[in-house]
């Protein structure tokens, strides 16, 4: 009998276990959809940025490094920063181009000496996926994330207008721009034959002077044989360019020429605060900040960041008014 019980017993335990079981089933909660994981971010040790610049060899490219190097101290990443022996060697800035993706690295900014020729070079990069910048200078290849520099042809504008507010429009001009077909050669003459046309400056000529105090020197003297002083104002493409305008001025004896140069570099601001006879005015870039904020677009696009596709750089005219801040 107690055999007997003990059999009920267990079977009406075991019941009641299979009954809490299907309970406990029916009541567990539905499983929340599976989620997307987030990538996991680079270490910043595994990150090789490559920046070629137009060249290393002027003071304006070396302040662009600086703000590269800044980024690189900042951010514990690696950063090599390359570029030809001048602004005209083409070819030596795309074998610089190919030789960067070549290597490796996670992504690559680029100032182009020749927009075009860097666009093919930079093709590789981007068929590869690596994210390609521009700074300064847009390469403005189908695909680039974003582009680092000042609005050229507003900002020469400005200079125009600047020349015009000190000396009046019934004035004639010169333009001295940079290399040929390069593209922010193009806008900044661009920006200051606009400002020309609206004023009704006579704009006597305009030639290259190849990005290059020298080579300015030697476009100012065939300027001054040619008309002389009817020059009233020389705008220039940047300051290492209105240096060579200066010397070709001095040499000349040429007087009463105004002289407006590009880039706000340390060599044009200290002509102007000592009251140089001809270089009055400077279009003043931001270049350490434009090298600083590539290669800071450059990281958060590869740590998954969205970057604007233009980050505009800010400038302003410096002149005797404003050059000691």
């Amino acid at each position: 009998m107690k055999k007997f019980l003990a059999l009920i017993l267990a079977l009406v335990m075991s019941l009641s276990l299979v009954a809490c079981g299907g309970s406990k089933t029916e009541e567990k909660p539905a499983e929340k959809p599976a989620e997307t994981e987030t990538p996991a971010e680079t270490p910043a040790d595994d990150i090789e940025i490559a920046v070629v610049l137009k060249t290393l060899a002027s003071e304006y490219w070396g302040y662009v490094k600086d703000g590269c190097d800044q980024a690189a101290a900042e951010l514990g990443i690696k950063v090599t920063v390359v570029g030809p022996g001048a602004e005209s060697e083409i070819e030596q800035q795309v074998a610089m181009i190919e030789q960067q993706i070549g290597a490796g690295v996670d992504a690559i900014i680029c100032a182009p000496n020749d927009a075009g020729a860097a666009a093919n070079a930079l093709q590789a990069a981007l068929d590869q996926g690596i994210p390609v910048l521009s700074v300064d200078t847009n390469v403005g290849i189908a695909g680039q994330t974003s582009f680092v520099g000042t609005m050229n042809d507003e900002a020469a504008y400005q200079g125009g207008l600047w020349a015009v507010e000190k000396l009046g429009s019934d004035i004639n001009a010169v333009i001295i721009y940079g290399q040929e077909g390069d593209n922010t050669s193009n806008l900044r003459r661009s920006g200051y034959e606009k400002a020309c046309e609206e004023k009704g400056v006579t704009v006597l000529a305009a030639l290259s002077g190849q990005n290059t105090t020298d080579g300015a020197t030697k476009t100012m003297e065939d300027m001054i044989s040619s008309f002389g002083d009817q020059i009233d104002v020389v705008f220039c493409h940047n300051d290492d360019t209105a240096i060579g305008a200066m010397n070709a001025c001095k040499n000349a004896g040429l007087s009463d020429v105004t002289i407006v140069g590009f880039d706000g570099n340390a060599s044009a601001l200290d002509l102007i605060k000592a009251g140089d006879e001809y270089v009055k005015a400077t279009v003043a870039q931001q270049p350490t900040s434009m090298g600083y904020e590539a290669v800071m677009a450059a990281y958060k696009t590869l740590q998954g960041e969205t970057v604007d596709e233009v980050i505009p750089a800010p400038v302003k005219v410096i002149d005797a008014s404003n050059v000691n801040g």
